[in-house]
């Protein structure tokens, strides 16, 4: 038995959760998997129980909870001393628990994470071996956040890519969900200040790109917004890692993803029969 448990926070997630809950259980590894149905008023329930396994604990919310408060209650189920949360809608490449857990191993390392790949609706792998630029092997906290914030929190990598110990999501309070979009790197920042982070070179998780998933469904200035503040914060509470020159790295990369998605959409309005909706 590894000491090691998988949470899955789930909120209408019937068409991709067995996928999800499959590629987990599909690896050679003895973990817990928590599954907590965020009062799904799909067959999100239904799809979970569904898989007879002695290592999937099933629970569901009363009412549905703001993101964050589910993360942190899925999180909190969990009774193994390591912790990966994956998304209801990606997925575990083969090996890579095992691969992972050999480099937790090492107590030093409060928080690992790899290399992803980017799959549509239908599972198709449309990109790979994306993710933590600058950030293979040990890494001190202060390069993790300087990356985190000079490069973005997309392009560090998905939830699902990282694994890190329980006590640490303890010590630093679990997951601040008033920012929604970089609440999972926010975390991981914070955790990787009490010990090392190390970076994996082999594509380990995949994050799935769909029209249905919250990324897609919350307009860009929305998100850009979150980022900014999400920016400021980390840079109020890490002065010793974050100077001027990436706080104005940071600002000016959200800047011209702000211009870019306003000459989209006006090329969108003066182009005769096209939608004013800006796509998101």
């Amino acid at each position: 038995m590894t000491d090691l448990s998988i949470c899955v926070p789930a909120y209408n997630a019937g068409r991709t959760l067995a996928a999800t809950m499959r590629s987990i259980l599909d690896q050679d590894i003895d973990a817990e998997l928590v599954v907590l149905d965020n009062a799904s008023s799909d067959e999100t329930q239904s799809i979970a129980r569904s898989f007879d396994d002695p290592r999937v604990r099933i629970f569901r919310n009363d009412h549905v909870l703001p993101i964050g408060d589910n993360w942190n209650a899925t999180i909190q189920r969990s009774t193994r001393r390591l912790v990966k949360v994956v998304c209801a809608d990606d997925v575990l490449l083969p090996g890579s628990l095992a691969a992972q857990l050999e480099v937790m191993a090492d107590t030093a390392i409060s928080i690992s994470s790899a290399k992803f790949q980017v799959i549509d609706e239908g599972g198709a792998v449309v990109e790979s071996g994306l993710g933590l630029p600058g950030l293979l092997g040990a890494q001190t906290a202060g390069a993790v956040v300087r990356t985190i914030v000079r490069a973005g929190p997309a392009e560090f990598g998905p939830t699902a890519a990282a694994m890190f110990r329980r006590e640490h999501f303890d010590r630093v309070g679990g997951i601040r969900g008033d920012l929604v979009f970089p609440m999972d790197v926010d975390l991981f920042a914070r955790i990787a200040s009490l010990g090392r982070f190390f970076g994996m070179p082999g594509v380990l998780a995949a994050w799935r790109n769909s029209t249905f998933n919250l990324c897609s469904q919350t307009s860009t200035a929305s998100k850009l917004i979150e980022l900014l503040r999400f920016h400021h914060r980390i840079a109020g509470e890490y002065p010793q890692h974050i100077r001027y020159r990436d706080l104005l790295a940071a600002d000016t990369r959200l800047l011209r993803t702000a211009l870019h998605r306003a000459n989209v959409r006006a090329r969108a309005i003066t182009v005769p029969g096209r939608s004013e909706r800006l796509p998101r």
